[in-house]
């Protein structure tokens, strides 16, 4: 059993007196989590102090350096891999991320979702795969081009989907939380799609993006998921290999109704409205459409 208790003694000074861990120190730290070398208390510890701290883009790569580590990887195909976190599922409105992996198969894009529950209640981009006949991978394996694959959390590094869970014995998020929403599954080539709900993630976001060296889309998202709010256009900013770029300024305003947007967010309906939309009977919503041509740029940079 290993210990992370001089990491704590540095991040758990509070929000002022904390310091900051170095790269290398938090890949260390993570990757000690990430095996369960450490007992259930420094857990605690370690996810309580960071969740008063905040993470630095420095220690945050490093979280990522040691996942990747870690990982089963995605094996490269002959398209960079569109990369979809789903962790948050619908609340107000229905999830639409399953629409968004499709219209980017439908392009020619290899995508893989990855996610786990993390809300008691939601219906799930999981659910509604099921539901149009996609079931999770029970193995990490290529994903052609103009296939769909939902890859759950545990099967890519079961420790982290063991950090993932702490959230239902403290009630708090931790790193992990904002590591899935950043990270590569891929040994290849990537785009990432991230989304923020606060405009603080906006700025730490990118900044680790920058820092990492990603391909990546970056946004607002609808209730945590990383697809475009149907109803309006979101900014979107871009980043090839780490260098930031201008994609979309967004669009003020939201629509009250959208041509067959189904009001229940139960996984059927959600699948049928996808079903609609991809065969035509209904129209794509416009701000799904440029996210999918922005990826598609992305992808070809």
């Amino acid at each position: 059993m290993g210990s992370i208790s001089h990491y704590i003694k540095e991040i758990g000074r509070g929000k002022d007196g904390a310091r900051p861990l170095t790269r290398e120190q938090a890949t260390d730290c993570f990757g000690q989590l990430l095996d369960g070398q450490v007992s259930d208390l420094e857990t605690g510890a370690f996810c309580i102090a960071m969740r008063v701290k905040g993470e630095t883009p420095e220690e945050m790569a490093g979280f990522l350096d040691a996942t990747a580590a870690r990982m089963q990887l995605v094996p490269a195909s002959d398209r960079p891999l569109v990369v979809l976190p789903s962790y948050n599922g619908a609340r107000r409105l229905p999830v639409l991320t399953p629409l968004l992996a499709l219209l980017l198969a439908r392009e020619g894009l290899p995508v893989a979702l990855h996610g786990t529950p993390t809300e008691n209640r939601a219906v799930t981009a999981a659910d509604v795969l099921a539901a149009l006949g996609t079931a999770p991978a029970q193995a990490v394996a290529p994903v052609a081009a103009g296939q769909v694959a939902f890859l759950p959390t545990g099967l890519l590094c079961p420790g982290l989907q063991r950090l993932l869970e702490v959230r239902r014995v403290i009630g708090l998020r931790n790193p992990a939380h904002s590591l899935v929403k950043l990270m590569n599954i891929s040994e290849g080539p990537a785009v990432r799609v991230g989304s923020y709900t606060h405009p603080e993630y906006a700025v730490s976001m990118g900044q680790v993006f920058a820092l990492v060296g990603a391909t990546a889309l970056l946004m607002r998202g609808t209730e945590g998921e990383v697809v475009a709010d149907a109803r309006r256009l979101p900014a979107m900013e871009g980043f090839v290999r780490g260098q930031r770029v201008t994609l979309e300024a967004g669009q003020r305003g939201t629509l009250t109704e959208l041509p067959g947007l189904p009001s229940a967010l139960d996984a059927v309906s959600t699948a049928a409205y996808t079903r609609d939309v991809l065969a035509g009977r209904l129209p794509v919503p416009t701000s799904l459409q440029v996210q999918v041509e922005h990826i598609l740029r992305l992808a070809c940079a």
